[in-house]
């Protein structure tokens, strides 16, 4: 009776002890990320091709290439963004192709005529050079997927749009608006599609959708009554332009002066 006692208790035991194993075995153990590693793996031409992958690819990129290297016009002068202190012959040729695209689109969806066109300086990343101008010259002018959107502004806001050109000094893509600065950096006569600004007026401004949304601190877009997205890339824009002209105007017409 004594060792059968001894037994059983040792049984219980024996018990506890598998049931106390399988629960700690089935329960969630918690891990904690205490290191992250990594490494530069250089990209090089040494070994990277695949001679299945880049003949299948090869007809693709010719026929791009192709396409990318047609002549479309010609280009008399190199335009410079740079080549100027309020504008430059390459920044008055973005703003000015760019009103008149946009607005036939306008018109023809809206009803309605586009009056200003400002775009950004920073948004031009290369020349027009001289010579012959292809599509691979608007991807270099215009790399960024940039859409032509319309801003219905008031005239204080043109007012605030005027301001903040002189206050950045920067030769910004500018048509259909001109002013003089004054000697103490104020904005005078304002003039829109050759007439006077009306503070109480709408006017319908094309720029694209980075600075419609405040890009580069553009915050009077952000008051704008109505916001039309016209879905037409500044690249292509320049391209169809192109497309449609033998010769590249140099255009120098003064829009801003100063006193």
């Amino acid at each position: 009776m004594v060792k059968l006692k001894k037994y059983n208790q040792f049984f219980k035991l024996f018990v506890i002890f598998i049931t106390s194993t399988l629960i700690l075995s089935c329960s969630k153990s918690n891990y904690q990320l205490t290191k992250i590693e990594g490494k530069r793996i250089p990209i090089v031409a040494a070994g990277a091709e695949n001679k299945m992958i880049d003949n299948y690819v090869a007809p693709y990129r010719e026929h791009i290439d192709a396409d990318l290297s047609a002549v479309l016009a010609y280009n008399p002068e190199t335009l410079d963004k740079n080549k100027g202190k309020w504008q430059s012959t390459l920044g008055n040729l973005m703003a000015d192709v760019t009103l008149k695209a946009g607005e036939k689109v306008f018109q023809m969806r809206e009803k309605k005529s586009i009056s200003i066109c400002i775009l950004n300086s920073g948004g031009i990343r290369s020349i027009l050079p001289k010579g012959n101008v292809t599509a691979r010259t608007a991807f270099e002018i215009m790399p960024f997927e940039n859409s032509l959107v319309v801003i219905a502004l008031k005239g204080e806001q043109i007012q605030e749009l005027v301001d903040y050109f002189i206050a950045t000094k920067k030769s910004h893509p500018l048509s259909g608006l001109t002013f003089t600065i004054a000697k103490d950096s104020a904005a005078k006569n304002l003039l829109v599609q050759g007439k006077p600004l009306d503070n109480n007026a709408i006017y319908y401004v094309a720029t694209n959708d980075y600075l419609a949304n405040g890009g580069d601190n553009m915050n009077f877009f952000k008051k704008g009554i109505e916001k039309y997205d016209l879905d037409y890339k500044l690249r292509n824009i320049l391209i169809d332009y192109f497309k449609e002209v033998d010769t590249i105007p140099v255009i120098n017409d003064i829009r801003i002066t100063e006193e």
